[in-house]
């Protein structure tokens, strides 16, 4: 065995009804912490949904003493220490931070999954069950965590009112956007415009694909590092809110990468003007896409985006090609 390593977790079948409830008491006590981790970071921005969460937790609370109380009945006042990392094969929670980043509707995607679980590991642990009074309470609480579905919508109906709803909605996309909409497009178009000269004089004035595609390579790579340092280090976000600067340092420099190597990567074909001509369209694909997200999230007329990217990048591409022609 590996130091530091343990393959000794238990199966669940092989668990006691005392290690069930235990198992359940710090399910539901897991449970109502991450939903007042949601609910607190969706205070001040999402009040409304923040009420949500805690309300959910608060149910949470309910069942854990539920629990508590079974199990004092039957096994005293002691409870075994038995968590979900003990048991082999059973479900993990996604770590908080992971799902807080990914924003609010990536959260009550995994409200839903978390109560989906609970109301499977309940009804197995009712299978588990002799006592006729734990095997009750076990169904009922499949029952209730089916039923969250439900709950959630009244709850949501109760403090996400129409406006309330709609305000919460159309924070969410306008931090979607700041965070990582507009730095991905700017390294977008910066990647797509800005190597369009050097890739296109190199393989104009070489006529070697390969030479091409390694400045290429190197001007992508070396812009999306440039890009993704000056996007996180210009603004923290915090009085702008535009966002966690490092999610906005990484939008602006993959897609400042991506955008470079679009058209750097036809250079690996061998034959200069097979490659050339590839290249060529998918500049154009690239400056399409730039004027699509343009007008999709950040509301520009779909004729001025597109007279301004596809007019600045056909100045590059010209500047590129008389350069490395002359």
């Amino acid at each position: 065995m590996i130091p530091g390593f343990s393959t000794s977790r238990r199966r669940f079948s092989d668990l006691s009804e005392q290690e069930i409830l235990a198992l359940a008491i710090s399910n539901e006590e897991d449970d109502a912490r991450i939903y007042r981790q949601y609910a607190e970071r969706l205070r001040e921005e999402y009040p409304a949904s923040a009420k949500v969460f805690e309300e959910m937790a608060t149910e949470e609370d309910s069942h854990r003493q539920w629990l508590i109380d079974e199990h004092k009945r039957r096994f005293g006042e002691t409870i075994p220490l038995i968590r979900r990392e003990h048991v082999a094969g059973y479900f993990a929670r996604q770590p908080v931070w992971l799902v807080e980043n990914l924003g609010l509707e990536r959260m009550r995607a995994e409200a839903r999954e978390m109560e989906r679980q609970a109301e499977q590991f309940y009804r197995k642990a009712a299978d588990r069950t002799s006592d006729a009074d734990t095997r009750k309470l076990l169904g009922d609480l499949a029952a209730a965590e089916a039923g969250h579905g439900d709950t959630a919508g009244q709850l949501e109906k109760q403090y996400l009112g129409g406006e309330a709803r709609e305000a919460e909605d159309e924070t969410a996309k306008r931090q979607f956007v700041l965070t990582w909409v507009q730095p991905g497009l700017a390294g977008l178009m910066d990647g797509s415009v800005s190597t369009l000269a050097p890739i296109f004089a190199t393989a104009f004035a070489t006529q070697n694909t390969h030479t091409t595609f390694l400045v290429g390579l190197a001007a992508s790579i070396g812009a999306g590092i440039s890009m993704g340092f000056t996007e996180a280090a210009s603004d923290d976000g915090e009085l702008s809110g535009r966002g966690s600067p490092w999610k906005r340092g990484i939008a602006s420099g993959v897609m400042t990468t991506l955008g470079g190597l679009g058209h750097a990567l036809p250079y690996l074909i061998p034959q200069f003007w097979t490659a050339t001509t590839l290249a060529i369209i998918v500049v154009f694909v690239e400056l399409w896409a730039i004027v699509w997200i343009q007008n999709r999230f950040m509301d520009t007329p779909f004729l001025r985006a597109t007279f301004q990217v596809v007019l600045g990048g056909a100045l590059v591409f010209a500047a590129g090609a008389l350069i490395g022609g002359g």
